[in-house]
């Protein structure tokens, strides 16, 4: 794939997220996607949403947990920088977000690792401060 086309899917893939249309969001995935996020093994209760999403319908569940357990209108995405090598790209960006349940605001700086096939995400790999996100979902 070229990597304008690559570009061109993310470009498309970040601004149906920044839209909040979680079944919009998700028809940019392809039928089996490679998910996997950056935190430590097990269950993490206050933060729901980790755990593997491999479908499209399972990325549109985790679209709409994350404006569930968060403050949509307090969302804040510093401006990416996208790099692209073919069918791979890397978003390098940094976010606040605030915990609906606790009040408590948080910033990560954040990766996304990404592959575009035949125009669909195939791999969504998330790299993001857990620690500081875990802490905002705790209770006192």
């Amino acid at each position: 794939m070229p990597t304008n086309d690559t570009r061109a899917v993310v470009h498309e893939l970040l601004n149906r997220m920044a839209g909040g249309d979680p079944d919009h969001t998700a028809a940019m995935f392809a039928d089996s996607v490679d998910w996997a996020v950056s935190w430590p093994p097990g269950d993490h209760p206050t933060v729901p949403w980790i755990r593997p999403h491999r479908t499209p319908t399972e990325m549109a569940d985790l679209f709409r947990e994350l404006r569930e357990y968060h403050v949509p209108e307090r969302y804040r995405v510093s401006t990416p920088t996208i790099l692209v090598d073919g069918p791979d790209a890397v978003v390098l960006a940094e976010f606040e977000q605030t915990s609906r349940a606790t009040g408590r605001s948080f910033t990560s700086m954040f990766a996304l690792r990404l592959t575009v096939r035949d125009g669909q995400v195939t791999r969504y790999h998330v790299y993001e401060d857990s620690l500081a996100i875990a802490r905002a979902h705790a209770g006192s």
